[in-house]
């Protein structure tokens, strides 16, 4: 059994990872950091200068903003947030807007002068906007995390300066302490009743944007065209839910998700697999909760590696760690949730992030069909051995190396993607 310490740096982990957010979270983040640029001011800007980084840039540009009357963009997000953002929400920043304001905010879109740069920068995530309202000039800037605000001035008072630094995990939990072993061993044995509330409302809110996705028409529909043309089996269904979850949040639905490492569409693949998955096999609460547990935390140690943004579409990540759970749900031990992650990282590593779009869906059934196809090699005892492309011989070896795919060697494939993105 785990040492009490690292049970609740676990717990603090989920409890910090594991949030509410409504809306793609990138242009939430610029919605929030606005939001809280009009408080610091004390009234709406008159013109903005947003700088932020090519990740932002691309995982704004083509994704709905929620409550503004399906507008997209960078302007939009700003407008959302100078208009009706509520910062002690924090990514549920504009999750209340009322159809009355979204008039307003096309109009501070449209009439304000935004003026959007893409500055160079070792942060992946980075936000600085800086306003001017009369006479006052005010700037808030936001790094590395969604939420995490390193700087606020007005003119020249600093209310707010941290260090500035390039880690994406700046100002997060210490997640040295995962690994897959110890993972498992904490989901077979922590006290549910300390995690039950967080992700009873993993539960509830994705299942809900989920069958959302599946009821409405939103995006490209792929949870419907999975359920559709591939049949209603439990594979099917579990990639389909996952994808619909995605088709309404990338199309601007308004209902929240409980993210997972910054990310609604890795919250959505990592979890509605094994939600159905536990329905289909008549599985308990506790199971349910402790298999969620698994796919949670590998999701999220795989992460660690990454960064919050890259050029490495994120629910690869999401897509093995549900894989994980799923396994786990049918009573899978360390070693075969190891040789699962394995397994599901060594199929579609390197599949690409060109920003938030109604593609996400496709990428994240994808995913989830790897990780899935990764505990059924398990099943036949087959598995990918050490030396078979970026696969080492134990699962935290290759985990090292899929960071280091994504962080270090996609960089250059960042840059090409956003200079298809923009033109360039």
């Amino acid at each position: 059994m785990l040492n009490a310490k690292i049970t609740d740096a676990y717990i603090a982990i989920l409890r910090e990872e594991l949030q509410l957010a409504t809306g793609c979270t990138e242009p939430i983040a610029i919605a929030y950091c606005a939001a809280r640029l009009r408080d610091i001011l004390g009234a709406a800007p008159e013109r903005i200068d947003a700088e932020v980084s090519g990740n932002i840039l691309k995982n704004v540009k083509s994704v709905v903003v929620p409550n503004t009357g399906g507008l997209k963009g960078i302007n939009a997000a700003i407008a959302a947030g100078i208009v009706a953002g509520e910062t002690d929400r924090v990514l549920q920043v504009i999750s209340s807007v009322p159809v009355e304001k979204h008039a307003a905010i096309k109009s501070y879109a449209q009439n304000t002068p935004i003026d959007i740069s893409c500055p160079d920068t070792p942060r992946m995530l980075d936000i600085r906007l800086t306003g001017y309202a009369g006479k006052d000039k005010a700037i808030v800037h936001i790094a590395n995390n969604h939420s995490n605000i390193i700087y606020e001035e007005k003119n020249g008072e600093v209310f707010l300066e941290k260090p500035l630094v390039a880690s994406a995990e700046d100002n997060l939990q210490d997640k040295s302490v995962l690994n897959v072993a110890d993972i498992v061993e904490f989901a077979n044995t922590v006290d549910v009743s300390r995690v039950s509330e967080i992700l009873d409302r993993q539960i509830n809110c994705n299942s809900a944007i989920a069958e959302e996705g599946l009821k409405g028409d939103w995006g490209a529909n792929i949870g419907s065209v999975l359920l559709k043309d591939f049949g209603g089996d439990i594979k099917t269904e579990a990639k389909a839910y996952a994808a619909a979850g995605s088709d309404a949040r990338m199309s601007g639905c308004e209902m929240p998700v409980t993210i997972v490492s910054g990310s609604g569409n890795q919250g959505i693949a990592a979890s509605m697999p094994v939600i159905r998955y536990a329905k289909h096999m008549g599985a308990g609460d506790e199971q349910l909760y402790r298999a969620l547990l698994v796919s949670d935390l590998i999701t999220i140690h795989q992460k660690t590696g990454i960064g919050r943004l890259s050029a490495y579409c994120g629910a690869i990540s999401a897509g093995c760690g549900a894989g994980a759970g799923i396994a786990y749900l049918h009573g899978a031990d360390a070693k075969v949730i190891a040789e699962t992650v394995v397994n599901s990282v060594a199929v579609l590593s390197g599949t690409i992030c060109d920003g938030a779009k109604p593609s996400c869906a496709a990428k994240i059934a994808s995913a989830v069909e790897a990780g899935i196809m990764g505990y059924h090699m398990c099943l036949n005892h087959q598995k990918f051995n050490g030396g078979d492309g970026i696969v080492e011989e134990t699962v935290e070896d290759t985990i090292v190396n899929v960071g280091r795919l994504a962080k270090q060697g996609m960089r250059q494939t960042d840059k090409i993607i956003l200079d298809i993105m923009t033109g360039k």
